[in-house]
């Protein structure tokens, strides 16, 4: 079966961050079928759009634009349809609305939602704070945290903190490993803020198994034995058990979902 392609353009008079998460958004229903992106950024003239527009044109491609200058707005309009390209404007009717129900007009900028506000150098300390107190190598990060995330080894507590700390909160995470004992602020700190992290034996021996090749080493190893995964689960348990923490099984779940189940615990 031939492999199937689109290529899509993404137009923005900013950085087109928000048109080409929303392509990659769609395109993933379509997996495995190609879907290109090529990104536009930074358009803030009719000269810029002619050129995007002769390049989709020319490859029969889908043109995705997150203009908020209106002019450009509408010269894309008139263009496209000459032109006869699909262009999708995907903030124009989002904005339109607003407007009407907010009886306020837009502010027409670009580039808003990048400027170095007070919630971007709150993002930035967290996600500092996540790499200093990742994996328990300073302790006392726990009880300054935000939330603490604990569990075995491959269990996705470091890409969870950086999750959570793209959303300014502060994460410490700690594995919990039967030969050592945990630290004493893990039992001081609330139980609301602590988020304990569990797998399935056989996802997290498969994980490991990968982990294991990724480095070289025979896939043999007691790191990923039945019962070395067996005994790390149980131990985690009662850590968790006597901690009184939220658990959350990881077990075939993306790392956004198991963090948008933290934050709806955290907001319960």
């Amino acid at each position: 079966m031939p492999q199937v392609s689109v290529i899509v353009y993404v137009v923005s008079d900013s950085a087109g961050d928000t048109g080409e998460l929303a392509v990659r958004a769609a395109a993933a229903q379509f997996h495995p079928l190609s879907v290109q992106i090529r990104r536009a950024a930074f358009i803030q003239t009719r000269e810029g759009i002619d050129s995007v527009l002769a390049a989709a044109q020319s490859d029969n491609s889908i043109v995705l634009y997150t203009l908020v200058i209106p002019f450009l707005r509408d010269y894309m309009v008139d263009q496209s349809r000459k032109m006869q390209l699909t262009a999708i404007d995907l903030l124009g009717p989002l904005i339109d609305n607003l407007e009407r129900t907010l009886g306020h007009e837009s502010r027409h900028e670009p580039g808003l939602n990048h400027v170095l506000n007070a919630d971007y150098f709150r993002k930035v300390e967290a996600v500092e704070f996540a790499v200093r107190y990742d994996d328990a190598r300073d302790v006392t990060g726990i009880l300054k945290a935000d939330i603490v995330l604990v569990g075995v080894s491959r269990t996705s507590k470091t890409p969870l903190s950086m999750v959570l700390a793209h959303k300014t909160f502060k994460v410490a995470n700690v594995p919990l490993i039967p030969e050592l004992v945990p630290p004493k602020e893990l039992y001081l700190a609330s139980p609301s803020k602590v988020i304990g992290l569990t797998i399935s034996p056989e996802t997290l021996n498969a994980i490991r198994k990968e982990r294991l090749k990724a480095l070289g080493l025979p896939d043999s190893a007691p790191y990923a034995t039945s019962e070395r995964i067996r005994k790390e689960l149980e131990h985690a348990k009662q850590v968790m058990d006597k901690i009184g923490c939220k658990v959350i099984d990881v077990s075939n779940k993306a790392v956004e979902e198991t963090a948008s189940l933290i934050l709806e615990h955290l907001q319960a």
